[in-house]
Parts: C-alpha cells; structure tokens; sequence
C-alpha cells in the first residue's frame, strides 16, 4: 500500500513511517516546514506539504493514496478544544474524500479520553461526543459510509528512549522540585505502551483491521503511579513521596490533572484480532535504564 502519514516527522508518525517501509508499504508523509519536508526526503518519503489547519492539503493526500494513517495534533494544552476542533474538521475533509472508497483510515484517539471510574476501559466502551472523543465517535460512524476506519487509542505514556511526552515531564519535575512524587496513596493506575509496540499496531490496523473498530495501544494495562515514581525516584537517586492533590499542579504542572486519574485499560479485542503483543519493555523496565533519562519533554 501506499500510505499517507499525518504527523510524518512527529513522535508517533515517524516510528509508524519505519514501521510501514520495513513492512514493504510506501509513504506519503506530510511536511509543514521545509525543515520537515527535508527530512522526510531524506529518508526516502515522498513529501505532501500541509498541516491540520489546511484541511485541502490532507484530503488532497488521503486521496493520493491506498490509506491513511493520522497521527498529527496540535499538542497546545491551553488552547486543547480549539486544537481538537481543527483537528476533527482536517479529519472530515480526508473522510469526504474517501466516502465509498473502501480504503483503510486509521486515526489516533486516547484512553485518557474515555474515563471508566477506576474500571478498565475495553476497546467496546464509547466514550462522550465531546472533543477529540467527538472525532474519534464520527471516525468509527463513517465506517457506515464505505471508510475501512479503525482508531488506536495510544496510552498516556508512549515510551522510548527518544521519549517527547508525559514521562519526561514525570522526570523534568523530580529532577527540578528534588523528589519523585506521587499523588495522594498513588494507588491510581496508568496504562503504557511501547513507542515501537504502538507504530506496529498502526500497521496491522491498516493491513486487516475491522471497519468501524476501536483498538488499544496497552502493553502494560495498569501501573501503579506510586511505582511509576518509585522507579524515577530510584534512578534519579531522589526521595519517593507522596504529595496531596492541591499541590500536585506545582510539582507536575498540567500533567498534574492527568497524573491523577485511575485509568486502567485492557487490550484483549486488539490483541485476538490483530495478532498483537508487544514486544519491547515495559515502562518500569525503560524507565530503570540510563537511556529515558536522555531526552526532555516537548509539550
């Protein structure tokens, strides 16, 4: 196949690119920057100039192609609604323009997104017409229109030694306040996922995933953030401590409201579906070696 990657020289998008061209598919990868678009080319990708708040540029793409892969947003948290609104009519447009068409278009959604009560979220449980859930639920309904259309829901922390997200902020903050901290009991559990272990997944949607499925990006399904802690804290030779809710936004910053949340989930339909399981270590286990603490947060 011949794909088009949003997000092409993002975190998520360029393992997902490495991941389809050692698979044998070939990749239309979008570029907003000359900087971006030179190096894409310079591994070998075909470049498609745009960006999410050109919407013409990713339909002109998606239509280009045999299937899309979208793994772009705008990662501004003060502006998060806008930021979701902008991305759900980029993604309408690439919808529209393969109405009928039959051809795969998997997008990128969160298990944070839909909350479960400490329950673990399964790939069946829908979640609020609200925000970046809102695209996900029109996504998996265009199915209806003739779209193969899949969403991977990616765990809060997607993790590697080439990190950009949640863990080194986790990491930034111990290493700026002098503790590894926690909230409350941290008892409250976050799933994990392999950066490597999610582009696979990104592929094996693309190449036979059900239309109008839902699929999570969980290798570990429920880490204890005390642990999550106690594992930087170790590394980083630093005191554990718990911290309460009100002072969790100084410690963290806006990471604190996520950092909070109990959100176990489970992959069981992703991995008797797919033929996934991941592969590479964990999140405790990347997180006791030197390599995670290399990289810094771009959020």
């Amino acid at each position: 196949m011949r794909v088009f990657v949003t997000g092409a020289t993002g975190y998520i998008g360029s393992a997902v690119i490495d991941e389809l061209v050692s698979a044998g598919h070939s990749v239309l990868g979008v570029a907003r920057t000359d900087e971006g678009a030179k190096a894409l080319a310079e591994r070998g990708v075909d470049v498609q100039r745009g960006d999410l708040t050109q919407p013409e540029t990713l339909a002109a793409g998606a239509r280009a192609c045999d299937a899309v892969a979208h793994t772009a947003f705008i990662h501004d948290f003060s502006r998060f609604a806008e930021n979701a609104e902008i991305e759900r009519v980029a993604v309408q447009a690439m919808l529209d323009v393969l109405e009928g068409s039959g051809k795969p278009l998997v997008i990128s959604s969160g298990v944070l997104l839909t909350p479960k009560s400490g329950e673990a979220l399964m790939e069946t449980d829908v979640g609020p017409d609200f925000g970046r859930t809102a695209t996900e639920n029109m996504v998996i309904a265009a199915a209806e229109r003739g779209v193969r259309t899949a969403a991977i829901r990616l765990a809060p922390t997607v993790h590697s030694k080439d990190d950009r997200g949640f863990t080194p902020i986790l990491i930034d903050a111990a290493r700026r306040t002098g503790v590894a901290a926690y909230i409350g009991e941290g008892a409250n559990r976050w799933p994990a996922v392999h950066r490597l272990d999610a582009a696979r997944l990104y592929r094996l949607a693309l190449e036979k995933g059900s239309p109008g499925a839902r699929y999570h990006a969980v290798g570990d399904e429920a880490v204890p953030t005390r642990e999550i802690a106690g594992a930087i804290g170790r590394h980083l030779g630093l005191p554990v401590v718990s911290i309460p809710a009100e002072k969790a936004g100084d410690q963290f910053g806006f990471l604190a409201m996520f950092f909070g949340l109990d959100a176990p989930a489970r992959a069981d339909r992703t991995r008797a579906e797919l033929g996934w399981a991941p592969r590479e270590p964990g999140l405790l286990a990347g997180l006791a070696t030197d390599a995670y603490y290399q990289s810094g947060s771009k959020y």
